[in-house]
């Protein structure tokens, strides 16, 4: 890391701790659903700060007008099935070229497995039923809508799309001070320890690849759905319907009437971070 760098570092460090830095929001222009910069050079344009996407999620009240995207995850027709739970964490990491780096410090993931409690700290595992305790509950970025990261990195590399309220990346703007990690309350974001590429197997080059000294995640799949594709993920278990996407503010949408019908729970709902990723366990 050079000198400007470090001074950098230290200035946009003092700026997040002191609270003057506030998340940008992006506009998009060629699809309701676009990507967040894709690294081969583009770089998403920026537009004045707004408080015209305020969606808060299912049970709360919506925004009149807006996409807000969102994930049901029905873990019912995942139990007893960890090879599916092996195939979606492989097929996201595939297709977003996320390297395969053995260690937990060095480790890069945008989707995992977690046991119940790691996963739902905050409901009870007392007396947890069989299937509870021998299964893994699928994990990732929550996209929340009040995301802490959002408002505590110093240079707006990740922030909130506007049209589909997803929290986005742009990896060129990442100085790598790791602010939003501490702010993530669900591990949800990796950084980069080491040049990424050597440990990638197979290169999709569809999505850009990251450097060292950059965080990444989960981005529910935003190129994907810039060319009218579903999330890696709900294309994997599609046969079995095992994860439901789509337009929270939408009344009409599968995830909607889904939500309606089934008892979902959240992960840590009580932080105020409004996850727009729902369970049925």
């Amino acid at each position: 890391m050079d000198k400007q760098r470090r001074k950098f570092l230290k200035i946009a460090g003092a700026a997040a701790l002191a609270g003057i830095s506030a998340p940008v929001v992006v506009k998009l222009t060629s699809s309701p659903a676009l990507a967040s910069s894709t690294g081969h050079g583009e770089t998403p344009a920026h537009a004045a700060p707004a408080d015209a996407h305020a969606a808060t999620g299912h049970g709360v009240e919506e925004a009149p007008t807006g996409v807000r995207l969102g994930m049901l995850i029905d873990m019912r027709k995942l139990y007893g099935h960890p090879e599916l739970l092996e195939k979606l964490a492989a097929v996201c990491h595939k297709v977003h070229n996320v390297p395969e780096i053995d260690g937990a410090k060095s480790e890069i993931k945008w989707l995992w497995d977690v046991p119940f409690e790691n996963a739902f700290p905050e409901h009870s595992a007392y007396h947890a039923s069989a299937i509870t305790k021998e299964n893994n509950y699928l994990v990732l970025c929550n996209q929340c809508d009040e995301p802490p990261c959002v408002r505590v990195c110093p240079t707006k590399a990740t922030f909130k799309m506007p049209t589909t309220g997803v929290v986005a990346m742009d990896y060129h703007r990442c100085i790598g001070c790791r602010f939003c990690m501490m702010g993530c309350p669900y591990g949800a974001r990796s950084f980069n320890w080491m040049d990424p590429r050597p440990y990638i197997k197979e290169y999709n080059a569809d999505f850009p690849t990251r450097m060292r000294g950059v965080v990444e995640k989960c981005n529910f799949c935003s190129e994907r759905l810039a060319l009218g594709l579903e999330p890696a993920c709900v294309e994997a278990v599609k046969d079995i319907g095992a994860i439901v996407f789509g337009d929270l503010n939408d009344p009409n949408s599968e995830i909607r009437r889904r939500l309606d019908q089934d008892h979902t729970i959240q992960r840590k709902p009580s932080l105020g971070t409004k996850p727009s990723v729902f369970y049925i366990v």
